[in-house]
């Protein structure tokens, strides 16, 4: 295995914090990109500092804003400017939201897709040059198994901002391979433990219309949230996704998987995606385009 530089975005907890951890302990040089790292997210860069510390591996920070393209310039340009290059990119940053949707005003949902997709973008213009010229890399973005699978109400503009990114990752990938940069869809499911996606979920600004909602759909968001805990095994561990990421990761060039599933509720999207995947190879193949289907390896034949 060759240590790689890599730059995870929305590390200050969750997936991407567990990630961090699971990244820096394979023996990887691993920035975990929090925003506000002076200010409201001290303590989650001091736990990244004493776990690099208590496990003696290489687990850093960088002040990371996803909303912010300076942010992310900066970010980027630190690590090269440190290493001379990225070879992984794990595009993770995502806020989660809960209510009726109608009650979500427009300015809002424009916040959900800044954080979910644009900030993917940012990062993606900030750091693809870079591996463009290289003719090396590995981009993993961390989608949701609501792009797919079972969609419960009350997550609405959530999973409409997942899809969107999910969708960009599905054009990247075509659009990357000839570059010799390969691409790697993870597709957690409803972690109700291990994560604070739940606990810390943005509700709508417009309390008139929940009220509205709520005379219909009375405790709905608890009922969602209980359902979807008991769909759960009891042993599932939200650390598993961190762990796929990382034996990606270690895959060869070449052979790292394009989607992975990775759902104890079972809420269908493996199913569904075995389709969806399926038609996006065979139509590839039908107009000519089946080499987009796997990453070219560049002229000295080295690859992330």
């Amino acid at each position: 295995m060759s240590k790689k530089i890599i730059l995870i975005t929305g590390a200050s907890s969750g997936f991407g914090a567990l990630t961090a951890r699971a990244l820096a302990d394979a023996g990887h040089i691993v920035y975990a990109g929090i925003r506000a790292t002076t200010t409201r997210n001290t303590a989650a860069v001091k736990e990244a500092e004493d776990y690099a510390k208590a496990h003696k591996v290489a687990l850093r920070t960088v002040e990371l804003d996803v909303s912010s393209q300076d942010s992310v310039d900066q970010a980027v340009a630190e690590l090269i400017a440190s290493h001379g290059q990225i070879d992984v990119l794990v595009q993770n940053a995502g806020h989660m939201v809960t209510g009726p949707s109608e009650a979500f005003t427009p300015e809002q949902m424009a916040d959900i897709y800044d954080t979910n997709v644009l900030g993917a973008q940012r990062l993606n213009r900030a750091a693809l040059p870079h591996l463009r010229q290289r003719g090396s890399g590995l981009v993993v973005w961390v989608s949701s198994s609501s792009v797919k699978g079972g969609t419960p109400p009350y997550l609405g503009p959530y999973f409409a901002a997942k899809a969107a990114m999910d969708s960009l990752a599905v054009t990247y990938a075509a659009e990357l391979a000839r570059f010799g940069i390969e691409t790697s869809i993870v597709v957690p499911g409803s972690y109700t433990h291990g994560t604070n996606h739940f606990a810390h979920s943005g509700s709508p600004a417009d309390s008139a219309v929940v009220a509205d909602y709520d005379q219909k759909y009375p405790g709905l968001l608890e009922e969602v949230a209980k359902k979807l805990a008991a769909l759960s095994p009891p042993d599932a561990d939200v650390g598993e996704v961190a762990r796929e990421i990382a034996r990606i990761v270690d895959l060869p060039h070449g052979t790292r998987p394009y989607r992975v599933v990775i759902d104890p509720a079972d809420d269908g999207s493996a199913c569904v995606s075995v389709v969806a995947d399926h038609i996006r190879k065979e139509f590839l193949s039908r107009v000519g385009l089946d080499d987009l289907l796997k990453p070219a390896t560049n002229a000295s034949g080295s690859a992330a």
